[in-house]
């Protein structure tokens, strides 16, 4: 029979964790999410001195990160050859769970010329065993519907590609997608006419909050599951540019919770300029800031 004070007395047990082989087993489950960080962030520091910026990188308690910046011919990374930037990431308990390429710059080229591309970021990918290639910009004037249609159709083609390769790939938003062309937008004909199973959407929600007529958790709703990676960065309160954590208008608390209807799997701290004092400070604060107040949400 299970009387009160035997309840109590397990229960206290269960909390603190039980003594299983001479080893703590905790009841409490572990976090879900690595703190991830963009490495444009501090793309100044990283093309000084990767070395000493990862190192200090992991310091802050970032676990995870996304690269920007890829040499195709030598398969290389912030100067260093893709196996060589990995175990740089490994010496400071680093992970890279996702990339910015440029592939936009091969918007215009032959398809064959794109997919060589597409061929050597998969390799690059392989090796710094990212999980995501991830598509992050358009030039000026490749941003009108037709185009944005055009864009759809390519996405499916390298989407495939990437899939058979084993990996995931995604499309990253800034504002320009949520321009109003005659009640249609860059952004709606991604979604409408990309596969889901072929290309995920890396939302960012600083460009949603400031950009889009919609909210994250609209968008959310409207196609759940897609949303695999976030962009989590603040707003400045006067003129709306990029601001540390904390700093700015943006309420996480409202954005954060969603995060199994989007469907997350990993999110990156980043901050593209506007900085309070340099970028090593800003991602030292949002880092700080996002620790203490924000990541109970995720």
């Amino acid at each position: 029979m299970t009387t009160r004070r035997n309840f109590i007395s397990q229960t206290c047990i269960a909390a603190s964790g039980l003594l299983l082989g001479g080893k703590a087993v905790s009841a409490i489950p572990k976090p879900k999410y690595k703190m991830g960080l963009q490495l444009f962030t501090i793309r100044e520091a990283m093309a000084v001195n990767p070395d000493t910026t990862l190192k200090k990188v992991g310091a802050l308690g970032y676990e995870d990160t996304e690269t920007y910046g890829f040499d195709p011919q030598a398969v290389a990374y912030y100067g260093l050859k893709a196996k060589e930037f990995g175990q740089l990431l490994d010496d400071h308990g680093l992970i890279t769970t996702s990339g910015h390429y440029d592939l936009f710059r091969y918007f215009n080229a032959p398809e064959n010329e794109l997919l060589a591309y597409v061929d050597q970021c998969i390799v690059g990918a392989h090796i710094l065993k990212q999980k995501y290639i991830t598509w992050p910009w358009l030039d000026p004037q490749d941003r009108d519907i037709d185009k944005f249609k055009l864009l759809a159709s390519k996405l499916n083609t390298i989407g495939e590609r990437i899939k058979k390769a084993g990996l995931g790939f995604a499309y990253h938003n800034h504002d320009f997608e949520f321009i109003d062309y005659d009640g249609k937008n860059g952004y709606d004909i991604i979604m409408k006419e990309t596969a889901p199973d072929l290309v995920k959407l890396q939302i960012d929600l600083y460009w949603v909050m400031r950009a889009s007529k919609m909210t994250p958790a609209e968008l959310f709703r409207k196609q759940p599951g897609r949303f695999a990676m976030w962009h989590i960065k603040d707003m400045d309160k006067v003129n709306q540019d990029y601001t540390e954590l904390g700093n700015g208008s943006i309420d996480y608390t409202k954005i954060l919770p969603d995060t199994e209807i989007a469907g997350l799997q990993y999110y990156y701290l980043e901050q593209g300029g506007n900085f309070r004092e340099d970028a090593m400070q800003s991602i030292a604060q949002s880092a700080e800031f996002f620790k203490k107040n924000l990541k109970r949400y995720l």
